[in-house]
């Protein structure tokens, strides 16, 4: 349906705003204007045909970590490569998108957020998020340990004028000589300091996630991090602590492969209101087993999990959808704050406007599920994807 006729969505309704059993979301061009419980609705419009019940109908996924999709890369110079990765995940209900660079050559870094800024910039990307190089060789990960440095300014103000305004989030060790610097300039350009892939301690790194250390959100809590133990707690516990106290919002990837569901419960247990559902997906997610790209660095997957060489795990497979699914139905949590951990959560932790709800104004960004969270209809920006 085109975007110039108004249009109604009825189904039960799961976002941060409202949650009813039988509501109906009203679209207008790219925009919602109302959203009411269906007896409202029909008090308000009269003799109208009411809309048919579609399903269980959520706000558009807001995915702030996510490296590409369908066999497409973000860290590209080539923009019709990143726009397929961004539109393989809006079909698939991620209607928000952060694309996400990796550890790379400087020259090569600085020229991919210049490319996706264009994408961000007409509204196909909800932003730009780099993860590295500014972090800890030891915690690398599937990070090229070749381009790793320490934050210094020269390349942070590159990345931040060839992003124009469109990096929303950096990723960064807090334990690295000249990261307060770094993470100050950040912060005085608007862009969210996330603190990942760190070795240090538990001190260092919950002081960092205070208000004076610029750390605002935990990238891929667990992952590219000292495993949790009670007599080194490091990264883990110091951001579940800073989560559960309100200074940070932490990242899971809910795919089932780089946490298992029973620490996924305790996640949501512990800082409940402050996860952020990600995919970390790469390359091949919704894409058959075999060999791919991320950065720099040859991945191969096999049953679906994403792999480099040294055996480390490389970015996910999966889509936000499934990772929703994933915290339902594997860690136990309740629907709703499942959903706000995918929509409302991320958005706010990446200084999100006008997505991750269901509210008059907000962008008509809305997806339809069935009972089992399986994927019915996706509506972006007032128009259907599927």
């Amino acid at each position: 349906m085109g975007v110039a006729e108004a249009f109604q969505v009825r189904g039960r309704i799961v976002s941060a705003a409202a949650e009813l059993d039988d509501g109906v979301v009203t679209v207008d061009g790219d925009r919602i204007v109302t959203v009411l419980s269906l007896p409202e609705w029909v008090a308000a419009n009269g003799s109208s045909p009411v809309p048919e019940f579609a399903g269980t109908v959520l706000p558009g996924l807001v995915d702030i970590h996510n490296h590409g999709g369908f066999g497409h890369r973000f860290d590209t110079v080539d923009a019709g490569e990143a726009r397929a990765a961004a539109e393989f995940h809006q079909g698939r209900g991620s209607t928000t998108v952060l694309a996400s660079v990796v550890t790379g050559a400087a020259d090569d870094m600085v020229a991919q957020v210049a490319m996706l800024r264009e994408l961000a910039t007409d509204g196909v990307l909800g932003g730009i998020h780099a993860e590295g190089p500014f972090l800890a060789a030891a915690r690398c990960g599937a990070q090229d340990p070749r381009y790793l440095r320490e934050p210094d300014l020269e390349l942070t103000d590159r990345l931040l004028d060839a992003a124009g305004g469109q990096l929303r989030v950096m990723t960064l060790a807090p334990e690295l000589p000249g990261y307060g610097k770094v993470a100050q300039r950040l912060s005085e350009h608007d862009v969210v300091v996330a603190l990942g892939h760190s070795d240090t301690a538990y001190t260092q790194f919950r002081d960092a996630l205070r208000p004076r250390g610029f750390g605002g959100l935990v990238t891929h809590l667990a992952n590219g991090m000292p495993p949790l133990h009670h007599r080194h707690p490091g990264p883990v516990a110091a951001g579940l602590v800073a989560a559960a106290e309100g200074d940070a919002i932490v990242e899971l990837i809910g795919d089932g492969v780089h946490v298992e569901s029973g620490f996924g419960a305790l996640v949501f247990a512990t800082a409940p209101g402050r996860v952020a559902l990600i995919t970390d997906a790469m390359q091949a997610a919704g894409m058959p087993d075999g060999d791919y790209i991320l950065g720099p660095q040859a991945v191969t997957v096999t049953d679906g999990v994403a792999r480099i060489a040294n055996g480390s795990i490389a970015g996910g497979t999966s889509t936000l959808l499934q990772c929703l699914a994933w915290a339902v139905q594997a860690c136990g949590v309740p629907l709703r704050e499942a959903v706000l951990a995918s929509t409302a959560i991320p958005a706010a932790a990446a200084g999100l406007a006008d997505v991750g709800d269901l509210r008059t104004g907000r962008f008509a960004d809305l997806l339809v599920v069935d009972d089992d969270l399986r994927l019915r209809r996706v509506l972006r920006r007032g128009q259907w994807l599927s």
